[in-house]
């Protein structure tokens, strides 16, 4: 009797943990970091700012496919502004991007993963310079009156959607709950027929 009750004890055990090391089916991410623009886009481009959010699913422990959406903004540096004669500028590039992941060793504390895919981008450029507006305000001593705030004025603007693909590597910390914290880097091209626009976002994130 007591050997059957420690054979049952040991078989739920080894259930428990086999089942504890199942991997969900679907997987989400979110994250933030910095951009640095590379190639003759770094010659253009200042460093700067990226979101990313995403969803997917897991085929099994190694392999899955993640929805993600990017976003990224950079100012238009100096030298470039000085040459087109602007005060200032920037660009936001966001993406709608399939992407296949690869899992090294996904039920560790490290796992090192592959990601990699293509999809939609959408360019945003804008030149612009500071000015001020007239508007009315109120004081309960003073009463209305006018006065100036600062405001951009947007001298030029352009938008395009494109075609891009990117790649990169990422590693992720495993937590006691199913929460990893994760540090990527990834590279992007976007092309525009007769050239073609980088970028290197580093991201720092949660996925789950």
């Amino acid at each position: 009797m007591k050997r059957t009750l420690l054979a049952s004890g040991i078989g739920l055990l080894v259930a428990g943990a086999v089942f504890g090391q199942e991997t969900p089916k679907f997987a989400f991410n979110l994250g933030g970091g910095f951009t640095e623009p590379v190639g003759r886009t770094g010659t253009k481009l200042d460093t700067g700012w990226n979101i990313s959010a995403g969803a997917g699913y897991n085929f099994n422990s190694y392999i899955g496919a993640l929805v993600q959406f990017n976003d990224t903004q950079s100012d238009i540096n100096g030298t470039t502004l000085n040459n087109a004669g602007f005060p200032g500028g920037d660009v936001n590039i966001w993406s709608l991007t399939l992407n296949p992941i690869v899992h090294t060793h996904p039920r560790g504390p490290v796992d090192v993963y592959f990601i990699g895919g293509g999809g939609l981008y959408h360019w945003h450029q804008e030149f612009t310079a500071p000015n001020v507006a007239a508007v009315t305000a109120f004081d309960p001593f003073f009463g209305f009156y006018q006065a100036l705030i600062p405001t951009t004025d947007v001298l030029s603007s352009y938008s395009v959607n494109k075609p891009g693909v990117n790649g990169g590597v990422g590693v992720s910390f495993g937590t006691k709950w199913n929460v990893k914290f994760y540090a990527e880097s990834r590279y992007h091209r976007v092309f525009f027929g007769d050239r073609h626009a980088d970028m290197l976002p580093v991201t720092f994130g949660i996925r789950w």
